[in-house]
């Protein structure tokens, strides 16, 4: 079976990291590597929570090396715990907190500066391509999570036809909004730096001012890899930002004047990363250019009846999409496509069709939209009529010239009905908003109970 580097850097003095204005070289990386080792428990399955993002690099490695698989669940809640358990008993926690809030047996990220050394670094481990070294879950049908094993070599294939889309060389330095446990997060905030030679940066900054501050510190090229909600909230603050020579973005489908404007405001070109947990990043899009997506590498899309298959390249196996697409190149298989929004997000009213997705793009195209959703109400009024409702945030606009500016963008048979005016949407560390929170505002306001809301 072929082998592949743990890490692509060459020299031991290599940057790998940033963290806190120091560099980290690669041989303190990997003497870490070589501590965590050191540290972790007997069992076989190791849950990394740790959230600093060079913590998490130095868990995974270590348990990458020693023939562990790392569980990458999207939430720590008790009952997510008790399913990593049933599915792996032997499962343990590794924290770089203080206070471990799960019933897990869990090691603390050993503290301190590794000790000084005489003797070399371990050499750069080499891993066997067909090794899974990590199960990244989703919430099924059932609501239970699902594991989907990541296999080193896809990752590697995978993370290399990213880096050769966006330019990405080891000069670069990337800085991450987002979680290293997301599966965005894991592949281009800490496999493209790892396997690249880049270097990445240990925090995840979330307010715009600390993003810029931790961005303008950064040796450049430097890129950063954040989410139209985290763009938008930079974009709202009209101070200088720091310029960029990349920006990545996913989670959800960008609109092209956001894209237009980051464009602008950070000097570098944005590229956006379309994939799913089961299969990672499968295509990018420069958005301000073309809606078309680029699929990666040797991958590629196929239509059987009506669902759309993705194979070839890093996908380990042939997987039908969740997504609405359209294929755009000649043939029944294609590595070009426009998404359309998910198959579970269609909604159809009085006979017409459309996607909540379709919908949201426009919602928060709007000019004074910091952020906005359409959803579909659980039950009905009591007539039988389905009907949308829309909360948005835009302090500055009032409901009438909202509406208005709707009207111009959808059908009116889709207008939000209601339209709640609301200081903040519920969004995880991911920038997604998870259905139950939006059903419980909207239940919350049908109530009568304070949602701090203003309504249309």
């Amino acid at each position: 079976m072929p082998q592949l580097p743990l890490i692509a850097h060459r020299h031991p003095d290599d940057a790998i990291a940033y963290r806190a204005g120091v560099t980290i070289p690669v041989h303190r990386f990997l003497a870490d590597v070589e501590r965590m080792i050191s540290a972790l428990l007997p069992g076989r399955h190791v849950f990394n929570m740790c959230s600093d993002r060079y913590h998490f690099s130095v868990v995974l490695a270590a348990s990458i090396v020693s023939g562990r698989t790392s569980l990458l669940p999207s939430t720590h809640t008790p009952d997510t715990v008790r399913q990593m358990q049933a599915f792996a008993p032997d499962t343990f926690g590794v924290t770089d907190q203080d206070r471990s809030a799960v019933d897990l047996p869990t090691v603390r990220f050993p503290s301190g500066a590794t000790a000084a050394s005489a003797r070399k670094p371990m050499p750069i481990p080499l891993i066997d391509s067909g090794r899974i070294v990590a199960h990244v879950f989703t919430s099924g049908s059932t609501g239970l999570p699902v594991p989907h094993p990541k296999r080193w070599g896809s990752l590697v294939q995978s993370v290399r036809a990213e880096a050769e889309r966006l330019g990405i060389t080891p000069a670069h330095v990337i800085l991450g909004t987002v979680p290293p446990q997301h599966m965005y997060g894991l592949e281009s905030t800490v496999l493209l730096p790892l396997l690249t030679g880049a270097a990445l940066h240990a925090g995840r900054p979330f307010y715009p001012a600390d993003i810029c501050a931790t961005l303008a510190a950064l040796p450049r090229p430097r890129m950063l890899v954040t989410t139209p909600h985290h763009l938008k909230a930079l974009l709202a603050d009209q101070a200088p930002l720091p310029p960029a020579d990349q920006l990545l973005s996913a989670t959800a489908p960008l609109s092209q004047n956001i894209a237009q404007a980051a464009e602008s405001r950070f000097a570098a070109p944005l590229f956006e990363i379309y994939g799913c947990t089961e299969t990672g990043q499968l295509a990018s899009r420069r958005t301000r250019e073309s809606a078309e997506w680029q699929a990666l590498g040797d991958v590629r899309l196929r239509r059987e009846g009506d669902d759309i298959w993705v194979e070839g390249g890093h996908v380990d196996r042939p997987a039908a999409l969740s997504d609405v697409i359209e294929l755009t190149g000649s043939h029944s298989t294609s590595a070009t496509f426009l998404l359309h929004g998910r198959h579970a997000d269609m909604v159809n009213i009085a006979g017409k069709r459309t996607s909540l997705a379709y919908l949201n793009y426009h919602l928060n195209a709007i000019e004074g939209v910091r952020d906005g959703v359409f959803l579909l109400p659980t039950g009905d009024d009591g007539d039988g009529v389905i009907r949308l409702a829309a909360l948005v945030v835009a302090p500055d606009l009032i409901p009438a010239a909202l509406v208005k500016a709707l009207r111009e963008r959808i059908d009116p048979i889709f207008l939000p009905r209601p339209l709640l005016f609301v200081d903040e949407l519920p969004r995880n560390e991911t920038g997604k908003l998870p259905t139950l929170p939006l059903q419980d505002l909207l239940a919350a306001w049908r109530a009568g109970r304070p949602t701090g809301s203003r309504n249309e």
